[in-house]
């Protein structure tokens, strides 16, 4: 049991990873830092496509990350 919560730990932790490399960034350079934030701040930009699909299993896969994280420290504590 042991080894299987390690192994699902690892095979999430890589998986966490390659996605949040995969995510495109916020602000294109100073430019996207001065008016990026604003159109954020209001919602005039919104995530489409693949950034949101990528955004939600970043969330799904950090959640899942803390629940092995405490599934494993409970097995072998």
């Amino acid at each position: 049991m042991e080894t299987l919560a390690i192994t699902l730990l690892a095979i999430d932790t890589v998986i966490l990873i390659i996605l949040v490399l995969l995510q495109s960034g916020k602000s294109a350079g100073l430019s996207g830092a001065i008016s990026g934030g604003a159109e954020q701040l209001f919602g005039k930009q919104k995530a489409r496509g693949i950034d949101a699909v990528l955004h939600r299993a970043t969330i799904v896969t950090g959640v899942l990350f803390f629940v092995l994280a405490f599934l494993a420290t409970y097995i072998l504590g």
